[in-house]
């Protein structure tokens, strides 16, 4: 029964071996063990991650990235991997300001969540921050304040394509919309 669905719980799940590890990752086989089957899963643990969405008179702060999957600059939120004795909400406001030189305060959780459930453990912690200590006003190569809607328009016509910034646009965007 090899690659079997199940709706049920498994009885145990055995930690089998560590496949690959390296500054970014651990990659770790898993076998789950079902009543009447085994399942081997595959996982990937990139650790925790915090992004930060900036919100100044109607513009969000994007970020603006190589990224090699698209070969492409890609407009994302900034964020990035929680470090070792860090609060995500440091992990956010250091990101941002690293990536745009955007100094944030008075952090709002705005939500969280888990990219994948099967394959890829990488919580994803989001806060809202609309203060700022130090603000970079203008547009650059590496960041640029674009209004919600245009950011809206950019997701529908593919020009915003990384699933984080995709979720916390639309979830921002709804929720400000139900106000």
């Amino acid at each position: 029964m090899d690659n079997c669905e199940t709706t049920q719980l498994p009885l145990s799940i055995e930690l089998k071996e560590k496949v690959y590890q390296d500054k970014n990752q651990i990659i770790q086989k898993i076998v789950a063990h079902f009543d009447g089957f085994d399942k081997e899963y595959f996982f990937s643990d990139h650790g925790e991650r915090s992004a930060l969405l900036a919100v100044s008179n109607g513009k969000v702060l994007l970020v603006r990235q190589y990224r090699l999957i698209i070969n492409d600059l890609s407009y994302e939120i900034p964020g990035g991997r929680v470090d070792v004795n860090e609060t995500p909400e440091n992990a956010a406001i250091r990101e941002c300001f690293e990536e745009t030189g955007v100094k944030c305060k008075n952090l709002k959780s705005l939500l969280s969540y888990h990219p994948d459930l099967d394959i890829w453990k990488n919580y994803t912690r989001i806060f809202l921050s609309e203060e700022f200590s130090h603000i970079s006003e203008d547009n650059s190569e590496s960041h640029v304040w674009m209004p919600m809607e245009h950011c809206i328009e950019m997701i529908f016509s593919q020009q915003i394509v990384d699933s984080l910034s995709i979720i916390v646009l639309l979830a921002y965007h709804t929720k400000i919309n139900k106000s």
